[in-house]
């Protein structure tokens, strides 16, 4: 027998003698020392300990699953390349601001002593300071807001941004596809940025290719793939909401690019319910100006020829974040006649219960702070300040949030607050479009009614509002829900208010808001069935991922 027999018979005889149990041991060794070092690995990178407790439940639950899952979605991972776009586009944008003299981390001297290190909190992680002398209106309905909208599209001199989660191309959405794709046609450089996932009916659209044969520069937002997920995480997405109109008319609040009378209307939750904010300022610094600063990095960030773009445009600055000439593409050979007119849809008859908030008037004077975040770039700035102002709430706290899924933390800043006497309220949607949601939120009911927090379920539609006011002076708006996707993953943008005006407005939308909510009884509650707690239990477990 040749060599080559003897080791080919060694080989086999080696695998035959080989029993089931053998390999169900060696198997059972290889879990093990898969699950250690997962855990090993969760523990070591996550920095919150709900979520490190939840994903070593999935993972010893559902092994094989709760692997995958982690590897494709457990760290917020948002891209190499994209980080690096980030910072470069950062970079450009700050070394502009410092050779034309603009300085965005300014006026922490403008706000009372008692707000001066929750402000700071946003500056050091954002650059972005306290800017004042804003003129600002909150808008409570969606036809006051597409109108408003419509109406400074249509008096747009020299360039309009937009960066929204959701654009839902029906209703009144298409006037402002039309008002935008007749702004480009005049010259003005128009940008809309939209994110892939949310806006995914958007991008295969007529009105995307309207907008782009009109000469609106149209960037997709975080572009997801089978082979992206690979390296990074296509759950963390552009939640943010913003519109900057020559520099000087800014939008921002909860307010999609959607009509609320097409949108979701099959989910039996009603409309959505959203606010928004119109700011405007002629300094050369302001919100809008912070606004803008976040959409062009935030657009540079997309891609490389975007940042070479950015890099051409900060080079031609001219006291102005845009030249009065665009030079990022010949935007005139762009511009082309409309060769299809845009679909206009009837009004379905499927709604929500109405709800009247009066007109709110233009406060002028307002001081405010933009706070924008982002994973891996901004650490968790919102969440930060979010807890340190209800830590310094000596009055009220109202909060109105579609998804209320706190952690331990934010729970007991709430249950502690409300036990030295603060007026804690939260109010949340009767109904969400997402079941797991529903039943997490709902697990910390209990805890919050018995330490007197007030939780009222609102009745008229999907509440889709994000605010929170603390006392009668200090206001979070912006996209941020209270829940740990908004907090820790997405990219989000709020505005702190520091005006007693403006907050009032915020407040008295609140208040008009509960008149439409069912309050919690604390002995109701407790008298659940007991599988109804225990399933709401066991969710809110795994709430720290939802």
């Amino acid at each position: 027998m040749s060599e080559a027999d003897i080791d080919a018979f060694t080989i086999k005889h080696t695998f035959t003698t080989w029993s089931w149990g053998d390999l169900a041991g060696l198997g059972l060794v290889l879990h093990i020392i898969l699950m250690i070092g997962m855990t090993l690995r969760i523990v070591s990178v996550q920095r919150n300990i709900g979520v490190s407790i939840a994903w070593i439940a999935v993972l010893y639950t559902l092994p094989l699953f709760g692997f995958i899952a982690y590897i494709l979605l457990g760290e917020p991972m948002i891209g190499r390349r994209y980080r690096e776009r980030v910072d470069q586009a950062s970079i450009l944008m700050n070394d502009m601001a410092r050779r034309e003299h603009l300085v965005f981390d300014q006026g922490q001297d403008l706000l009372p002593a008692n707000y001066q290190g929750v402000s700071q909190i946003g500056t050091r992680w954002t650059g972005l300071g306290i800017f004042p002398d804003h003129k600002m209106q909150l808008l409570t309905e969606p036809n006051t807001i597409f109108q408003g909208l419509i109406e400074d599209i249509q008096g747009a001199q020299r360039i309009i941004l937009m960066e929204f989660y959701i654009v839902y191309p029906k209703g009144q959405v298409l006037e402002v596809i039309e008002a935008l794709a007749a702004a480009a046609q005049r010259g003005v450089e128009c940008h809309i940025l939209a994110d892939s996932v949310g806006s995914f009916s958007f991008f295969n659209s007529q009105a995307h290719r309207t907008l782009e044969r009109a000469g609106v520069f149209v960037h997709q937002s975080l572009p997801v793939g089978l082979f992206k997920t690979l390296f990074k995480r296509s759950d963390l997405r552009n939640h943010r909401k913003i519109v900057v109109i020559d520099e000087h008319i800014g939008y921002i609040g909860s307010f999609n690019l959607v009509d609320p009378r097409f949108f979701k209307q099959n989910k039996n939750v009603g409309q959505w319910i959203d606010v928004a904010i119109r700011t405007t300022n002629r300094r050369f610094i302001s919100i809008t100006t912070a606004m803008a600063k976040v959409v062009v990095t935030d657009i540079g960030a997309e891609n490389n020829d975007n940042l070479d773009a950015l890099n051409q445009r900060v080079n031609n600055y001219t006291r102005k974040l845009y030249v009065m000439n665009p030079t990022i593409n010949d935007l005139n050979s762009r511009v082309k006649v409309l060769g299809e007119s845009i679909d206009y849809h009837e009004q379905p008859d499927i709604g929500s219960t109405s709800i009247v908030i009066p007109k709110m008037p233009i406060v002028e004077g307002v001081l405010a702070q933009l706070i924008p975040s982002a994973p891996q770039v901004t650490a968790h700035v919102i969440y930060d300040t979010l807890v340190t102002v209800i830590h310094r709430a000596n009055k009220r706290i109202c909060i109105t949030t579609p998804y209320f899924v706190p952690d331990e933390t934010l729970s007991g800043a709430l249950t502690i607050a409300s036990k030295r006497g603060v007026e804690v309220t939260i109010i949340v949607p009767e109904k969400v479009d997402s079941f797991l949601v529903q039943h997490a939120s709902q697990a910390y009911y209990q805890e919050l009614l018995e330490a007197g927090v007030t939780i009222a379920l609102f009745k008229g539609g999907l509440l889709h509002t994000k605010t929170v006011v603390i006392d009668d002076d200090y206001c979070l708006f912006g996209t941020v829900n209270i829940d740990m996707r908004s907090f820790y993953l997405n990219m989000e943008v709020s505005l702190a208010i520091y005006t007693p005006e403006m907050v009032a407005q915020v407040a008295d939308c609140q208040e008009i808001y509960l008149q439409s909510c069912r309050f919690l009884d604390l002995e109701e509650w407790t008298q659940r069935h007991g599988a109804a707690r225990l399933f709401d239990n066991v969710v809110r477990l795994f709430s720290p991922l939802l």
